[in-house]
């Protein structure tokens, strides 16, 4: 397994890079054993997800699933080569050793081993790509599952949990809220409109909603946060200090609750908006 975290390793799979050199790399090595093996690239054909089966034909068994990129390391103070696999005080290191590069490489190894031995139900692998932008890569990939006459039963999807089972995952909606004003110098600054100022506004009204949401929303005691989530995650704008912006960008999402209406927090973010700009066209 360490030799196959190695490779998984040393391949570059930050999610705005290509993958399929890794996903290649895997094809190869399953169907050297005998693996029946699936790419579902991309439209570029950089990217792709696999699936597997060793076993018997038929339906049911285990599907093992992972993603196959990472997060960015720019910026980052490492200690280590982030691409090359490190072992020190009993620990790997490296870009992915936990998310989830070290579950790939058991799940890949569990595959070469259940291909040796005589099985009563087959097992699935399935590893996408584009994870960590937003689950990106992985509609094709549960299209051909959707489309497939039999499926597995049950699928362990390896995150990082502290080796605990987790039985559930919040949903996600990424949006992105794009404020036009009007450019000035910043010492005529009131005879403009800024629009980082009005993301500033909206942040305020993403904020408010989520402390409504916490004091009087769904509540699931199963999850660390019990609640839907609302988050601004990045905030861009601006020229240089003296220049009011015409332009800013705000980054959020929400992470929801089973049973959440979603679609309702997003018109109430709508008409929060609404109220924000309606005044300026008076």
């Amino acid at each position: 397994m360490k030799e196959i975290l190695a490779r998984l390793i040393a391949f570059d799979t930050v999610s705005a890079n290509p993958n399929m050199a890794l996903m290649a790399w895997v094809r190869d090595l399953l169907e050297g054993a005998g693996i029946a093996v699936t790419l579902l690239p991309d439209a570029s054909g950089g990217k792709a997800n696999l699936y597997a089966t060793t076993g018997p034909a038929g339906g049911g068994g285990v599907m093992l699933s992972g993603h196959t990129d990472v997060v960015p390391v720019t910026g980052q103070v490492w200690t280590m080569p982030p691409f090359q696999l490190t072992e020190a005080g009993g620990r790997m290191y490296g870009r992915g050793a936990a998310d989830m590069k070290g579950f790939v490489a058991c799940a890949i190894a569990a595959m070469l081993t259940a291909s040796r031995r005589p099985l009563r139900v087959p097992l699935h692998l399935a590893l996408s790509y584009d994870e960590e932008i937003g689950c990106m890569g992985v509609g094709s990939l549960i299209d051909m599952l959707a489309a497939a006459p039999v499926k597995p039963r049950f699928c362990i999807v390896g995150e990082p949990t502290g080796m605990q089972v987790a039985t559930g995952h919040k949903g996600k909606v990424a949006l992105r809220a794009t404020c036009t004003g009007r450019e000035g110098h910043s010492a005529l600054a009131p005879m403009a409109l800024n629009a980082l100022h009005l993301a500033g506004d909206f942040m305020a009204a993403v904020r408010a909603l989520q402390a409504e949401v916490a004091a009087t929303g769904l509540r699931d005691g199963d999850y660390d946060v019990p609640y839907t989530t609302l988050h601004v995650g990045k905030l861009s704008g601006g020229v240089q200090v003296n220049i009011v912006p015409n332009h800013a960008v705000l980054d959020f999402e929400i992470r929801s609750l089973a049973g959440e209406d979603v679609p309702a927090l997003i018109t109430r973010l709508e008409a929060e908006a609404e109220a924000i700009v309606a005044p300026l066209r008076a």
